[in-house]
């Protein structure tokens, strides 16, 4: 037998602790007969190895939960230490364009300059490229108050653009501080470059920052609880349950408004969670927070995992327990506005309607994460089919479309309420709007109108967009190419 092979708990193995062969019950024997230092050092070592989490947990016999416990309380920080510096082997992304639609993916994640995805849950370097380029110049402050492994500082610095970075977490700013550490040639770039500034500090307190002196916010704030990225900083926000998580957001709103210049742009990725298998709409209610401390909502881009296609173990969980995977964040791009708000004209009113989807063929692939995408030209029956093998076939499903807020909209539905027996669904479907340059976040709006209903309990928000929709051109505003559906389960 090879060193360091691991064989079933029941046939024993090698101790990755220890060194020594354990004939039998080896997850027992690791927890037995270490220390949780002992531990806690094994599990790091093979963190930076390049051993994945999954790997983890089957070698140690511990949860997800626990080896992030394991490596916030031994570093400080959510992050794997890398074994040697990186090497640079380029300074801009290969190929890249600039985002002209509302759905973004990135293929690869983003690899230039020093950027890495040692820090848990850090963005793709594609967003805070593409948001900076498109609401910056040369030269203007980009401020990010969640800054966490450095992705955003890299990018100002490398499109040359003042920063502001900060994170409450002093072993953040030493993990940006040290992927600061680079000198690109000034020859590469036709503006100068500028080194940003990078302290501790708390989102919710920027009382240093002059009032409307950012010309940017670009920011990935912690997702109540989602992750954790320290285990014992006051005034961690990933550390809050969700309410609470939401209370601080009220002030990091407030402070974002004040520091920001008037017109210009906040952009803030968001998640949603999931707990007794019903959805918890972060994201929805992070923007009404920004929507109420002053800013319009400027876009409103979804941003999916690429790849994110399931299958075996969670594909069948999936269908076993009715649930879809998480695979969309949002991306609102928030503006402080120029002048008061102007008066919102009546919309272009497009009544309810009710569908009925019926199963046209059998799909042997159900979609099972919360991104469907369809050809352009099958999107509205492909919606119908997974929705009616999906749900229709559980019991009762009332299914709208709804492409406008008419007043009495509550009224409307609560007339249908009454057909859905506990157990059986409310699917909407519907889009966001474009009124005189801002967003009207139509799937927000309804949701916010139906939480307050007893009877309906949020289960799923199901981003469905096409596969094969060409890119325009450039311009100022986004094509919006998304539509929702929100599926509501009866109580």
């Amino acid at each position: 037998m090879k060193k360091g092979k691991i064989l079933e708990e029941k046939e024993g193995g090698i101790c990755p602790i220890c060194q020594l062969f354990i004939p039998s019950q080896l997850k027992h024997h690791i927890s037995i007969e270490h220390s949780d230092e002992e531990l806690a050092q094994a599990v790091i070592k093979a963190k930076s190895r390049g051993m994945t989490d999954e790997e983890i947990g089957r070698t140690f016999g511990i949860t997800f939960r626990k080896l992030e416990k394991i490596i916030t309380e031994a570093l400080g920080a959510n992050f794997t230490p890398s074994i040697s510096p990186r090497k640079i082997k380029r300074w801009s992304p290969e190929d890249f364009r600039k985002e002209t639609t509302t759905v973004w993916s990135f293929k690869k994640r983003g690899d230039w300059a020093t950027h890495n995805p040692h820090y848990r849950g850090n963005w793709s370097p594609y967003i805070p490229r593409n948001i900076i380029l498109k609401y910056s110049q040369p030269g203007e402050v980009v401020l990010d108050y969640f800054v966490g492994g450095g992705t955003t500082a890299i990018e100002a610095k490398l499109l040359g653009r003042r920063c502001i970075a900060r994170d409450i977490n002093p072993v953040c700013v030493q993990i940006t501080n040290d992927n600061l550490s680079f000198s690109p040639p000034q020859s590469l770039f036709s503006y100068p470059l500028y080194e940003p500034e990078v302290s501790v500090g708390d989102a919710r307190k920027l009382s240093d920052i002059m009032d409307e002196s950012i010309d940017l916010i670009c920011a990935h704030p912690p997702y109540a609880g989602i992750i954790n990225y320290s285990s014992s900083i006051e005034g961690d926000l990933s550390n809050l349950s969700f309410d609470d998580f939401l209370g601080e957001m009220q002030k990091v709103a407030r402070e974002s408004f004040r520091v920001l210049k008037r017109g210009g742009k906040c952009a803030l990725l968001l998640g949603d969670a999931r707990k007794r298998g019903h959805i918890v709409p972060l994201g929805f209610e992070v923007i009404n927070i920004f929507l109420e401390a002053g800013f319009r909502l400027k876009e409103l881009v979804i941003k999916r995992q690429h790849n994110c296609k399931t299958t075996g173990f969670w594909y069948e969980k999936s269908i076993k327990y009715n649930f879809l995977l998480l695979a969309h964040e949002y991306l609102p791009v928030f503006e402080k506005p120029v002048s008061p708000s102007l008066k919102e004209e009546p919309l272009p009113y497009h009544p309810p309607l009710l569908l009925t989807p019926f199963l046209k063929r059998e799909i042997k692939d159900l979609e099972s994460t919360s991104v469907w995408l369809f050809p352009r030209d099958k999107i509205q029956e492909s919606i119908e089919e997974n929705v009616s093998q999906r749900y229709g076939s559980r019991g009762k499903l009332l299914f709208f479309q709804i492409h406008s807020l008419p007043n009495g909209l509550i009224d409307f539905i609560r007339e249908h309420l009454s057909q859905l027996t506990k157990g059986s669904y409310l699917l909407i479907q519907t889009r966001d709007l474009r009124f005189e340059g801002y967003i009207i976040p139509l799937a927000k709006h309804i949701y916010d109108i139906l939480k307050k209903e007893q009877k309906l309990w949020l289960k799923e928000i199901i981003i469905v967009a096409p596969e094969d929709f060409p890119a325009p051109p450039p311009r100022e505003d986004l094509e919006i190419i998304h539509q929702y559906l929100l599926l509501y389960e009866a109580r």
